[in-house]
């Protein structure tokens, strides 16, 4: 086929366009205006033939070339806008933008770009985008590449970018291969902000959890400056209490050296005015007699019966004596006998009327056990019968699950318990030396008085004796 024909056949194509089809029919139709316009004497007839079929072709193609002419120039004119629009908003975008070949070289730049990286853009032209990455991030920026041109999915990289005579800058590329393949879009924006932010973040996160672990140190620190006062506030009580019991201890100790000390005397006074004085009796009936027995033995069987009363009235003082001392019952029959024979003679001595009630069971208790039952009993009789001006008494010792009570209670006035302990030296010393008697085996005193009541002393010793104990 020559060249005249291809011409022919592409006009031919061209004619057969449908945008040219429909720019013909324009033509055409603002041609048949025009004559209509200029004569309306004799109408055009719609398909003219021969010259002026001719002449209508050349009429209609000129209407046409200035349609098209005047339709390039609107399209000319929409493209310079549209041009203008496009390098503006490339330009001055916020974000720089950049054409990068596969093997980096900037192609293209916005203004934005080159003032990111701080270099004029016609000398950005051509450049390796890596260089502007420092070396030791040059690796990644170009794995980076390599997977923007080998899909045609969008990437993504952090990474900094030098600037002449300014300090770095931490960078957001976002590249995407372009449909030529050849090339690609990155938009590189700027994350310094984002970092300072990033970096702030963790900072307050650190610091917070700094904070949180400052408050939980305050807070342990306050329990334990806490604890310490109240540990402080306990050691005080026990020094008041310490020094307490060391002030009754040594009023106990002054006590019981006034208290043995009457006890001599009193054991004095009585071998020297009785014991003494009955001997001495003795002695003098002994001496009547061996002079009687040397005239006649008128009278003396009597005076002999009397010497024996004598005699005898001595032993039983000693007997008293020693009982008082110690109960040789309490040794020989145990507590049940030698309570029941103390509490007799104190009832016909006192007139108290004494109901005693005990269980079998303790005498199964250690000998020191029993005897400090005995001492207590003892001793919470005699403070009776000094002080409560009571009529009847009660002594009862029972059995616990883990241990063995004993009761004594009056019928008597009452006391306040705060004056109970010994103040300013006084003698008050049956109550401390019974608790001290509870405290060295292990058990428990305690009283009771309250108006109207009476007075009830409660005393618990333990079925087994504690380590320690004296």
């Amino acid at each position: 086929m020559n060249k005249k024909s291809k011409r022919s056949l592409k006009a031919a194509e061209l004619e057969n366009h449908p945008l040219m089809r429909e720019l013909y029919h324009r033509a055409e139709a603002q041609l048949r205006k025009q004559r209509h316009t200029k004569s309306s004497a004799a109408p055009v007839p719609r398909w003219p033939t021969g010259p002026e079929r001719l002449l209508h072709e050349l009429q209609v193609h000129e209407i046409e070339l200035e349609l098209q002419n005047s339709e390039l120039r609107q399209a000319r004119d929409k493209l310079e806008v549209a041009l203008e629009n496009y390098t503006d908003l490339y330009d001055f975008a916020p974000v720089g933008y950049f054409t990068l070949a596969a093997s980096g070289a900037i192609h293209r730049a916005n203004l934005t770009g080159a003032s990111l990286v701080g270099i004029e853009r016609s000398r950005l032209v051509n450049r390796p985008f890596g260089q502007l990455v420092p070396a030791a991030l040059r690796p990644a920026f170009n794995a980076f590449l390599k997977k923007v041109f080998a899909s045609p999915a969008k990437q993504s990289l952090d990474v900094e970018i030098l600037r002449p005579g300014q300090p770095s800058l931490a960078v957001n590329i976002e590249a995407q291969r372009l449909l030529n393949g050849e090339e690609c879009r990155a938009a590189v924006m700027d994350i310094t902000e984002r970092k300072q932010a990033g970096v702030a973040q963790r900072r307050v996160e650190v610091l917070a959890a700094s904070n949180h672990k400052l408050e939980l140190e305050i807070v342990r620190r306050h329990a334990v400056e806490v604890s310490l006062k109240q540990s402080e506030q306990h050691q005080l009580r026990l020094l008041a209490e310490s020094q307490r019991m060391q002030e009754q201890l040594r009023n106990l100790s002054r006590q019981v050296l006034l208290a043995q000390e009457d006890e001599r005397k009193r054991i004095s006074r009585e071998l020297h005015d009785v014991i003494a004085q009955t001997l001495t009796g003795i002695n003098l009936r002994l001496a009547t007699l061996k002079i009687k027995a040397g005239r006649n033995t008128k009278g003396f069987g009597r005076n002999i019966s009397r010497t024996q009363q004598l005699v005898e009235k001595s032993v039983n003082i000693v007997h008293d004596f020693a009982r008082e001392l110690r109960p040789a019952v309490l040794d020989d029959l145990g507590l049940i006998p030698a309570l029941h024979s103390f509490v007799k003679t104190f009832s016909q001595r006192t007139g108290l009327h004494i109901k005693v009630k005990v269980f079998a069971g303790v005498e199964t208790l250690g000998a020191e056990q029993r005897t400090t039952l005995y001492r207590v009993a003892q001793e919470a009789l005699t403070n009776v019968e000094r002080h409560a001006q009571a009529s009847r008494v009660e002594v009862s010792i029972q059995q616990l699950p883990a241990g063995v009570c004993m009761k004594i209670k009056d019928d008597g006035k009452s006391f306040e318990m705060k004056r109970a302990a010994p103040r300013n030296g006084g003698k008050r010393l049956g109550l401390l030396g019974m608790r001290e008697r509870m405290e060295i085996i292990g058990g428990r005193f305690e009283i009771e008085s309250a108006p109207g009541q009476g007075t009830t002393v409660r005393v618990d010793i333990p079925l087994t004796r504690p380590h320690g104990g004296h």
